[in-house]
């Protein structure tokens, strides 16, 4: 009886709380917009294109037959070819690798605080059996034996899933992401579970958050995590990563894994890219099969890829892409196994959306490196840039985060709150006091801005509308080690971090980080502001579908980024040299 007592004065408390803040989030904007009364609720993004349609024609297993292009570029993180090849000239072994991996990441906390879960003993089985295949002359696949990473918000056979929180949301049956297993059908060798920041939602310092009232204080884009820690960036540890995919981006930035699977509701698989210098794609809505997960933001989450190199990316891609027959969404897509051929590449339009009130919101140094990769577009590639306009920007922002909140809200049962962070306490009882008639404007902003980019991608086919990934360049870890032991609270910098990317997630088109350029670190964070210089992401969003423009686009970004002589980017200085432990 004293126990549901205490329940009860909880939840009374947090409801007063969550009252309180809804009150304050600027979510009632939304009654005011008239232009809303003109359209009906869109509750899902998903759009596929009756040219990319499958037809109802039988899948095909394809992930053998797909083959990939590599860039010859020095001064390179290691790609997936360069581990196949090794393996191919009998230089060395998966198993070999895999060995000197394991052992790298449990000698240095810095890398194993990206892992949440390693379990060596099935590492090295799967390892072995790579290397049986490569001696008998039978690998799988470009991705046979390459080590890779999985975000914890798959599920995973045998191991544990927590969504970087202190509950147990493991599947009570098993089962595997249908993604995921993909890659491991393709041969891959999952290291293990990366780190991600609670839920993917805030982690701030309780006091904090009762003084912040802002709308804009529903997720975090540090991957701060008190309850199961805090990689820090490769490039500089007085940055975070990014996140929520920040322990994915870690692995690859730090040089552990060539490609690492991240999933993305508000951009948690592009800004952790930008940070950390990868290349991130978050593809278009249901085009990705994750059953049997249940994705806690069912209509702005997806999953995706992050590399180190665009050929990687695009490898994993179309692994991750092959469609799910059980899947209804999915299997209507057709496969993305093989990339366009050379003619249909010189036939597409170049042509490049900017919406300049929005793009120059961005600090100085970000413009800088974003306009220096957009004059080589166009002044050496023969795009096009064109002004556009995107409207009700500020308020779709806030109906994107009333929508992610309200589904995260609704798949968590009360009787978990108590588990989670204050802040996540707060922010999921303020999901949960969404009235029903906001939730349905905040889905007509939806079908509003879905329609305005079907006519502009009707007046342009093929266009790419290109951004800054964020408008700040990383994010600074201001209070040290007592920031990172306590969490951070930060809403107006929280919600600038996100201000381009939510969009590609609201309307479920595909979109894709690329880095193009590097500007000094500031301040005296923790380790005195000492350390690299920080990455810059450029954006780009595609159409519903446009996967391979946006492939095209990344190839020819990154062939002009890593340049030689230029250093626009570079390795991070935590990068660790894979040639050297896989010498043993």
């Amino acid at each position: 009886m004293l126990h549901r007592t205490l329940d009860c004065n909880f939840a009374s408390k947090l409801n007063f709380v969550g009252n309180f803040l809804w009150s304050n989030t600027g979510f009632g904007l939304l009654r005011d917009i008239r232009d809303l009364d003109d359209y009906e609720p869109r509750y899902d993004p998903t759009v596929i294109k009756l040219s990319d349609s499958l037809n109802s024609e039988p899948i095909e297993e394809t992930t053998s037959n797909i083959s990939i292009e590599y860039q010859t570029i020095s001064n390179r993180h290691y790609s997936a070819a360069y581990f196949t090849s090794a393996y191919k000239a009998g230089k060395v072994t998966p198993t070999e690798v895999i060995t000197g991996l394991l052992d790298q990441i449990s000698a240095e906390k810095s890398h194993s605080v990206a892992f949440l879960q390693i379990i060596p003993e099935k590492v090295l089985a799967a390892a072995e059996a790579s290397t049986a295949r490569y001696k008998s002359g039978k690998p799988l696949s470009l991705l046979d034996g390459v080590p890779v990473a999985v975000k914890d918000e798959a599920d995973l056979d045998g191991y544990e899933k927590s969504l970087g929180s202190s509950i147990d949301y493991t599947r009570k049956n098993g089962g595997t992401s249908w993604c995921i297993r993909k890659w491991e059908d393709a041969g891959a060798i999952i290291i293990g579970i990366t780190n991600m920041h609670e839920l993917g939602l805030g982690i701030s310092h309780p006091l904090s958050t009762l003084s912040r009232t802002s709308a804009h204080h529903y997720t975090d884009t540090t991957n701060n995590n008190p309850v199961k820690g805090t990689p820090l960036n490769p490039h500089n540890p007085s940055y975070y990563t990014g996140g929520s995919s920040g322990g994915s981006a870690y692995a690859v930035a730090s040089g552990l894994v060539p490609i690492a699977h991240g999933a993305d509701g508000g951009g948690s698989i592009r800004i952790p890219a930008a940070y950390c210098g990868l290349y991130g794609l978050k593809p278009t809505h249901g085009r990705v099969s994750i059953l049997p997960t249940k994705s806690l933001a069912t209509s702005n989450g997806v999953m995706g890829p992050l590399a180190s190199n665009m050929a990687d990316l695009e490898l994993a891609y179309r692994i991750l892409a092959t469609p799910d027959p059980s899947n209804p969404t999915s299997s209507l897509f057709k496969p993305s196994s093989s990339p366009p051929s050379p003619s249909s590449k010189n036939n597409r339009p170049r042509t490049l959306g900017i919406y300049n009130p929005w793009f120059s919101a961005s600090s100085p140094g970000v413009l800088s490196a974003c306009n220096a990769a957009l004059d080589h577009y166009t002044s050496s590639l023969s795009y096009r840039l064109i002004p556009i306009h995107l409207p009700h920007l500020h308020s779709a922002q806030l109906a994107h985060a009333l929508t992610i909140l309200s589904e995260i809200s609704s798949g968590t049962p009360p009787s978990l709150l108590p588990s989670l962070s204050a802040a996540n306490k707060i922010l999921l009882s303020v999901g949960a006091l969404t009235p029903a008639t906001d939730f349905l404007l905040a889905q007509k902003m939806r079908a509003l801005l879905m329609s305005h980019l079907a006519w502009l991608w009707n007046e342009y086919p093929g266009m790419l509308i290109v951004s800054p990934t964020t408008p700040n360049a990383g994010w600074r870890i201001g209070g040290g080690d007592g920031e990172l032991k306590y969490g951070v609270s930060d809403a107006d910098m929280s919600v600038r971090s996100m201000r381009f990317a939510w969009l590609a997630n609201f309307v479920g088109a595909p979109a894709l980080s690329i880095p193009v350029g590097m500007v000094e670190a500031k301040g005296d964070g923790k380790g005195g502001g000492k350390g690299g210089k920080i990455p810059v992401g450029l954006m780009a969003m595609g159409e519903w579908g446009d996967e391979d423009g946006l492939m095209e686009w990344g190839r020819q970004g990154e062939e002009w980024a890593w340049k030689e002589r230029e250093e626009r980017v570079q390795r991070a200085e935590g990068w660790v040299d894979a040639a050297e432990w896989m010498k043993g």
